[in-house]
């Protein structure tokens, strides 16, 4: 009863209940004008064609629209009221227009070193294409690898992220899609108060959304009277906009400007099997050092100041590369809605299109659009060995179920699929032909693809990639290979997840 009465009257429930109600009332509005004045359906009729035809024509990604323009032409009146709506919302957003001009202004942190970047191209010139795009088209530099670690078990990061925060002298900054009190969360602000109550710049940043069901509206209040700065993400409020669709499901923590660390876990017991929610948790955490830390420190700081001015000179934050022998090469990437490049997505499309033997893959999503299809068949077909690792235990089952529809076209077009017996894999992970290696947030989804802030870390020509590899090698005896035969749902089946997959990217 208890749990009952916290749902009905949680903030998730108001705001719920409030979006409902204002549904209702512009509908209501324009069909009693409509009834006035024939006119205006005539209008949004003609303007629904209008909207259609521009989709098509200016999409970068139809798979993702298509569901806007079938609802468009099956309902045109309360569809283009409803495209109308949430975009216009879009360009009226005062945290749209802040995080557009934040992340413009912080393009002048990102600065490629040329030398750098000469040696990298005359040392791989097969791959110029993809290190020319991370840098200079996307716009994230390359940086020579002096030092990076990977984790494949959260558990196995969790306690050098804390020997690091314990370490921390001037700054600590932390940006996550969730944060929920429990040992591992309680762990790393028990050092936050410490280092704050000594005088550090200590700042937190969580996703107001993602956070919702397991914070209160005011935790961040309460860090604030421990002497953490702290900011909640796009706040969730009742009034409907197409921004609140854009979280951010980013995960990084960077400390001094000497260490960083990234990864698909976030602050939460499940993520370091403290507790057990899915089975066996399998995520995954990157620790960085050496003059790479600088990109995480500017994007942390970009989304900070779009939301609480604080810092008119970035650089005040940088530190001093510690020497080191350079192990190949790192680029950390961001991934923001705010602009019409496809970065990630490219540079996984990049890495499918360049592997030569194998790729292999970790995702707990697999819900994507036919250029991603296509990309992964085709390497197949070139002769690369391809596999796919997700989940055995699904965290959402209507999720998961959409993404078992994906398999057999990919299975059929070469592709391996393995589902992790144990459990639930939340590691986004991707390593190809013992040299590339990209380690981050971003799911093979919709909504990390397109809709979301996310970011990840570029790997290229370090010994360590052999490592990451190794997880996958480790792991594949733990997963169950699908086949095409596994796969059978009837016809019934079949249409419901035909019907599911128009509105995936909602999902």
């Amino acid at each position: 009863m208890q749990k009952i009465l916290k749902t009905i009257f949680s903030r998730l429930t108001f705001i719920v209940l409030m979006a409902a109600l204002e549904v209702f009332i512009l509908y209501s509005l324009f069909h009693w004008f409509g009834s006035q004045a024939e006119w205006i359906n005539e209008v949004l009729r003609i303007l629904s064609v209008i909207i259609v035809l521009g989709i098509v024509n200016n999409s970068r990604h139809l798979s993702s629209d298509m569901m806007w323009i079938l609802l468009i032409i099956l309902m045109p009146v309360p569809g283009t009221i409803l495209w109308l709506f949430l975009g216009a919302n879009m360009i009226s957003s005062k945290t749209f227009h802040r995080l557009f001009r934040s992340t413009a202004d912080a393009r002048k942190y990102y600065v490629q070193d040329e030398d750098t970047l000469e040696v990298l191209y005359s040392s791989s010139p097969e791959d110029k294409g993809q290190f020319h795009y991370i840098s200079q088209s996307a716009g994230f530099p390359f940086y020579r690898n002096t030092d990076f670690s990977y984790y494949g078990l959260g558990d196995e990061g969790y306690p050098v992220m804390l020997e690091e925060l314990r370490k921390a002298e001037k700054f600590i900054f932390l940006e996550y899609f969730i944060i929920e009190e429990g040992k591992m969360w309680n762990g790393i602000l028990e050092i936050l108060e410490e280092k704050a109550k000594q005088g550090l710049d200590v700042r937190v940043m969580y996703d107001d959304m993602g956070s919702m069901m397991t914070l209160s509206g005011s935790y961040a209040k309460k860090l604030e009277e421990k002497g953490i700065k702290c900011v909640p993400f796009n706040r969730i409020n009742p009034i409907l906009g197409i921004i609140m669709n854009h979280r951010d499901h980013r995960k990084i923590m960077v400390i001094d400007g000497k260490t960083a660390f990234s990864g698909g876990v976030n602050l939460a017991d499940e993520y370091i099997n403290a507790i057990v929610k899915h089975g066996h948790w399998k995520d995954n955490i990157i620790r960085i050092k050496g003059e790479a830390v600088w990109s995480y420190t500017v994007m942390f700081l970009t989304h900070w100041n779009a939301l609480r001015p604080t810092d008119e000179d970035y650089t005040v934050f940088r530190a001093e590369a510690e020497e080191g022998e350079a192990d190949g090469f790192i680029a950390p990437y961001g991934e923001t809605p705010l602009d019409n490049e496809i970065t990630s997505q490219n540079i996984y499309m990049g890495i499918l299109n360049q592997a030569n033997d194998y790729c292999y893959i970790y995702t707990p999503y697999l819900i994507i659009d036919t250029e991603l299809i296509n990309a992964l068949i085709l390497a197949a077909k070139h002769g690369v060995d391809v596999r796919i690792v997700t989940p055995g235990i699904p965290d959402k089952k209507m999720v998961w179920k959409i993404t078992r529809s994906y398999y057999r076209i990919l299975i059929e077009g070469g592709v391996k699929i393995y589902e992790y017996a144990p459990g639930f894999v939340h590691s986004k992970v991707f390593v190809s032909d013992d040299n590339t290696a990209t380690v981050g947030t971003i799911n093979l989804d919709y909504r990390s693809l397109y809709l979301h802030f996310e970011n990840g870390t570029y790997l290229y020509n370090s010994k360590k990639v052999l490592e990451i590899k190794q997880d996958f090698l480790d792991t594949f005896p733990k997963c169950r290979e699908m086949k095409a035969e596994d796969l059978r749902s009837g016809l019934f089946g079949t249409l419901t997840i035909a019907v599911l997959r128009l509105f995936a990217p909602l999902m």
